[in-house]
């Protein structure tokens, strides 16, 4: 009777390392990053015009290292919006383009934007300057360019439907001839534009008992009668018309605007007046 045996082969490669020696008292090359210029600050800056005469605002720039002698920074400045070096801002010692400093032993320079009263009072104009860093001068990082939103007292008629959404902390609910009840939280979920003029906001917790969202239209065509409504719904998913009375219990509740009777919002405020009336889904 013959055995079988099974021979593993284990396969070794050998390396022959060569060492060699070296003079501790050689100069040996040093790589430096190569310095770079960049902005301070997040991407979009924004500075309100109150008065004639406000101080600058300083949009900020710094250095990745620090140099023994000064270091001049190139940039240029752009409007998206139609702003005009002279006009509406200036900027010494030119409106569209220019050079700052970087003092030798520090690591920042100042670009100081000054905003003129007269186009954005009352008027609700808002304009944005894009500003650049550009060679020559110290090579700038990405992103190279930032920008600065001008803009002077809030004008009702200039919504910016993502300050609107989020938490309402201090909803107080007026029901029937009750007692008023809050505050409580209610949240925009969600804020959209419809038109240049009108959008669309999603409210959620409305009555405080875990009532799906109701959603309203907003109206801003006139900004100085802004208007609510609610929008018909004739089921508010997880809600209970048993909350308004008991004969109710188990059925869904409808909700629709009051017949002339809307609601209003302030978009400098954050606040909004919302009516509606609420009955019984089919029925």
């Amino acid at each position: 009777m013959k055995s079988f045996f099974k021979l593993n082969m284990l396969v070794l490669s050998f390396t022959t390392l060569f060492f060699v020696g070296c003079d501790k008292t050689d100069p040996y090359p040093v790589n430096f990053p190569e310095p770079r210029v960049h902005f301070l600050g997040t991407p979009i800056q924004s500075v309100q015009i109150l008065a004639a005469g406000q101080a600058a605002y300083d949009v900020t720039i710094g250095s990745t290292d620090v140099s023994s002698s000064d270091r001049i920074v190139t940039y240029t400045v752009s409007s998206t919006t139609g702003a005009v070096g002279g006009t509406n801002f200036t900027i010494a010692p030119g409106n569209n383009s220019g050079v700052v400093t970087i003092p030798a032993g520090g690591t920042m320079a100042k670009i100081p934007v000054q905003g003129i009263f007269a186009p954005y009072n009352a008027t609700g104009r808002k304009d944005t300057l894009l500003i650049s860093l550009k060679e020559p001068s110290i090579k700038p990082m990405k992103p190279d360019t930032i920008r600065l939103v001008l803009r002077g007292t809030c004008f009702e008629g200039d919504v910016e439907y993502a300050a609107l959404r989020g938490v309402y902390a201090r909803t107080i609910e007026k029901f029937g001839s009750g007692a008023p009840y809050g505050p409580y939280r209610t949240t925009i979920t969600a804020a959209s534009a419809i038109t240049p003029s009108t959008g669309v906001i999603t409210v959620a917790n409305i009555f405080d008992f875990g009532w799906g969202p109701i959603r309203f239209n907003i109206d801003y065509t006139n900004p100085a009668l802004r208007t609510v409504s609610a929008i018909a719904d004739n089921a508010i998913t997880g809600s209970n018309a048993g909350d308004l009375n008991p004969q109710f219990n188990g059925r869904l509740i409808a909700v629709r605007q009051f017949p002339g009777d809307l609601g209003t919002f302030s978009a400098c405020s954050n606040t909004l007046t919302l009516k509606m009336q609420l009955g019984v889904s089919d029925g």
